[in-house]
């Protein structure tokens, strides 16, 4: 039986994360078809294109649940500088850009995902997001889009805000030109920047809207104190709570962040099916360690993100060791619990949980028949990797994004040893050079 690729002679990371070897894996029409032993997948599969898994381990892609692929030319720029880095930087900055200059920065977002394990993002907003929809149809990327959506706040410029209606309107446009685009890689979702930019009014028809389309939400949520403050001067109730009372929260809202968070609030969190998002690196620096073990625990699905390379790197793989480093201080090292966050919960949220949120029909986050073939192969044969006694833990706490070989997306092989496939890299770092120092100057920054 033909196929159109096959893994032969690899190591596999399965759900149960453990890594038995001399496998091979079948991918056909954007599936996994089998998973099995070479010698006998080699008697029932032909592969259109054979790849060597010797040396390798082949795992889930991972997921970037929540980052703004436009904020990648601010990379370095925030880096030491004082609060309010909202204000002072993000907002010139993203009112500033062009559609060529988001189209470039889009184009390396993708280019650095790829090549350090990422196969899927969702992406909470910014400006020109068509151009963004068009990058990653080019990439062979899946993503979810949404776009910035405020309709408030006095230090918010014009041009980055919009009323109600009209906000909307914009989103539904958006959907109805690229949802479902790409065989089914590219959803669209609806945004809501913070619910300290957003009207009741806006958020209100937000998720009426989201749900009557069946599509997703994707915000900012719990992020910080300022937030906890103004829900409860304006509404009485935490963000939350206020979510939950206007019935928006629910199975198809992604919140990223989700740091301040009071226990009361976990059940509801855990009751709604709604999906949250933990940026470590992002959060541990400014806002505060989230209560991952006490969602977990709850049931609630949590998934990884990056929140984009304006304050740090965009790799999933430093995600994983920066949440174990930091939350098993937080909330291990207290009562002296070296497992309050194992690494198989670690290793779910940035395959299974990031799937989860991307709330896309066979995207399961795992290398096994009927799901997606969004595959990553690794290089284990490293001496940061080998020896060791448990594969796939050594890879949630020392493996990079360096170490990613190859790429498959949907099925499609869009990196092989190291190069892609789809993406113009050299092309690429020279637009975006290039185009920084513009956006810097007509931003003021």
């Amino acid at each position: 039986m033909k196929c159109d690729i096959l893994i032969k002679d690899c190591t596999v990371m399965t759900e149960d994360y453990s890594t038995p070897r001399h496998m091979a894996v079948a991918v056909d029409q954007s599936m996994v078809l089998e998973v099995g032993e070479t010698k006998e997948m080699e008697e029932r599969y032909q592969g259109i294109t054979v790849l060597d898994g010797r040396g390798k381990l082949v795992m889930p892609g991972l997921t970037d649940g929540h980052t703004h692929v436009c904020q990648q030319l601010l990379r370095g720029r925030i880096s030491d500088e004082f609060p309010m880095i909202w204000t002072r930087f993000l907002v010139p900055f993203e009112s500033s850009l062009t559609e060529e200059d988001v189209a470039a920065s889009a184009r390396l977002a993708c280019l650095q995902m790829i090549k350090s394990g990422t196969t899927s993002f969702a992406d909470a907003g910014g400006t020109h997001m068509e151009q963004v929809a068009e990058v990653v149809l080019e990439s062979g990327m899946r993503a979810s889009l949404s776009r910035s959506t405020m309709d408030k706040g006095e230090m918010i410029p014009a041009s980055m805000k919009a009323p109600a209606k009209a906000c909307i309107q914009r989103t539904e446009e958006l959907y109805r030109h690229y949802n479902g685009k790409g065989d089914g890689r590219l959803a669209i979702w609806f945004g809501l920047r913070q619910i300290i930019s957003c009207s009741d009014e806006l958020i209100r028809m937000t998720g009426a809207r989201a749900a009557e389309l069946k599509t997703g939400i994707h915000l900012h949520l719990a992020e910080h104190k300022d937030e906890v403050v103004y829900c409860l001067e304006h509404y009485h109730l935490r963000p939350v709570e206020y979510l939950h009372g206007i019935g928006v929260l629910g199975e198809n809202v992604v919140a990223a962040h989700c740091v301040a968070v009071a226990d009361r609030e976990i059940p509801v969190m855990a009751a709604s099916g709604m999906k949250v998002v933990h940026c470590p690196r992002a959060n541990f620096c400014c806002q505060g360690f989230p209560k991952t073990p006490q969602f977990l625990d709850r049931g609630v699905t949590v998934g990884l993100g990056s929140d984009g390379a304006a304050r740090d790197d965009i790799s999933i793989f430093e995600e994983m060791k920066t949440i174990r480093t930091g939350l098993s201080a937080a909330w291990g090292l207290p009562v002296f619990d070296s497992t309050a966050l194992p690494n198989k919960d670690i290793l779910r949220m940035a395959t299974m949980g990031g799937a989860a949120a991307m709330q896309m029909e066979g995207v399961k986050g795992a290398v096994k028949p009927g799901a997606k073939a969004d595959l990553i192969l690794i290089r284990t044969h490293a001496p940061h990797l080998e020896p060791t006694s448990n594969l796939a833990y050594t890879v949630a706490e020392t493996a990079y994004g360096s170490d990613v070989s190859d790429s498959i997306i949907n099925g499609k092989l869009v990196m092989k040893e190291r190069q892609v496939l789809t993406l113009d890299e050299e092309a690429i770092l020279a637009d975006a050079g290039h185009r920084m120092k513009q956006v810097y100057e007509r931003a003021g920054i």
